[in-house]
């Protein structure tokens, strides 16, 4: 048999088609009654298999207009819907010349009993051609139905809606409940930030001011070990202040909000650089800085990772006779990657996955002094900003950290 299968979604004609030819049918398909209409008029066809709802020209009319011709009126008829399937549809269906009806998904075995017996009536009988009153009853009934399909989809529009408005006022509500939520973790974080800022730099400044006036004011009565114990008292004591500095910087990173106007890298790098001035002179270090362009940033945390950057360099260096650090850009696959490279210490990139962690060092502190915490206030302040940080590192010959960052806008 040559069978025409109309719908207008490509997947159902697909599928369907394939179920029909594994039965040995040719198959014809059409995306509207429309475009079904245009083939009949050329095709041999012994069945048409449509769905009701198309655009152009639905199942319905297409039913009608099949039953007006001379040429094709005969053609038995399946509708094949998921969307019209109430007994008024199913009645509408059979006024409309429809040989059988059929609710959408079905078996192959379904579809091709109902093509059997399609055809075996068509065999048995004609249909004959409608009559003025008929062909008026039929329209009538047609649009009665096209009347009901749209005030079923009226009253599903309006119990959406009602639904979507609903779940806007449950959503409006969360979102109100999450931002009490998240300003009084602020506070609470505010308010642990202050408590570690004073409750416990007091004790630290009280240890670290008795223990430098006992080695001052009883230096003589202490014996060097007593005076060694107490020095490395002050060193602990002044590296817990550096590290609750750095902890409180790190914080800071995450509340404050960003403040971004265009920043000229050079005049930033240079700022920072100056704040280093007396370091660099004493070690005689040779900097290099190249062209650097302009950014959107935040001009205060933009300092804050090139003083990191720039201060690793310059601390990793510290063993090296003839130190040597560059600031430079480049351009990679469209974007501008700012990089800062020295010939210190550098480390071993298996490594590298810890670089960025919160209390991660990959040196000794007697090698190197620092707290482990900027390099992860660096890429904090650089996703902030929609941007990234990478490093590339070699024991004994250096490291190049690379930052990219926002285009001017």
């Amino acid at each position: 048999m040559v069978l025409l299968i109309v719908d207008d979604h490509p997947t159902n004609r697909k599928l369907l088609r394939a179920q029909l030819e594994a039965e040995g049918h040719v198959v014809l398909d059409a995306a509207d009654g429309v475009e079904a209409l245009w083939l009949l008029e050329r095709e041999s066809v012994d069945a048409v298999i449509s769905d009701i709802l198309m655009p152009n020209m639905d199942g319905f009319q297409l039913c009608i207009e099949i039953r007006k011709s001379s040429k094709f009126g005969s053609v038995p008829i399946i509708l094949y819907t998921g969307t019209y399937d109430s007994p008024e549809d199913r009645q509408l269906a059979q006024t409309v010349g429809a040989d059988r009806f059929i609710e959408k998904p079905a078996p192959a075995p379904v579809i091709l009993e109902a093509l059997r017996e399609a055809a075996k009536t068509a065999r048995e009988s004609t249909h004959p051609p409608h009559s003025e009153p008929d062909e008026t009853h039929v329209l009538k009934q047609y649009s009665e139905a096209l009347v009901r399909k749209l005030e079923d989809r009226n009253i599903e529009l309006q119990l959406a809606h009602r639904d979507i408005v609903e779940l806007n006022r449950s959503l409006e509500s969360r979102v109100r409940q999450r931002t009490a939520e998240l300003e009084a973790a602020n506070k609470e974080l505010e308010a642990f930030s202050y408590s570690v800022s004073h409750d416990l730099r007091a004790p630290l400044r009280a240890i670290d001011g008795f223990s430098s006036t006992v080695l001052q004011d009883y230096s003589a009565v202490l014996p060097a070990e007593g005076q060694r114990y107490l020095g490395r008292v002050r060193e602990g004591v002044q590296q817990m202040a550096r590290l609750i500095d750095d902890l409180l910087s790190f914080a800071k990173t995450a509340r404050q909000p960003l403040a971004k106007q265009t920043v000229a890298l050079t005049s930033s790098v240079n700022r920072c650089l100056e704040q280093f001035r007396d370091d660099i002179a004493s070690r005689k270090v040779e900097v290099v800085v190249g062209e650097l362009p302009e950014c959107r940033a935040d001009p205060a945390l933009l300092h804050q990772v090139f003083v990191n950057l720039i201060g690793n360099a310059l601390k990793y260096t510290r063993k090296q006779p003839r130190p040597a650090i560059e600031v430079g850009c480049r351009r990679v696959d469209g974007e501008q990657e700012i990089y800062v490279k020295d010939n210190g210490a550098g480390f071993d990139m298996k490594h590298a996955g810890k670089l960025f962690g919160v209390f991660q060092r990959l040196h000794r502190q007697d090698e190197f002094e620092g707290t482990g915490v900027g390099l992860a206030i660096v890429q904090r302040i650089v996703k902030r900003h929609g941007g990234r940080i990478r490093a590339e590192a070699e024991p004994g010959k250096g490291a190049t950290f690379y930052v990219t960052l926002g285009e001017p806008e």
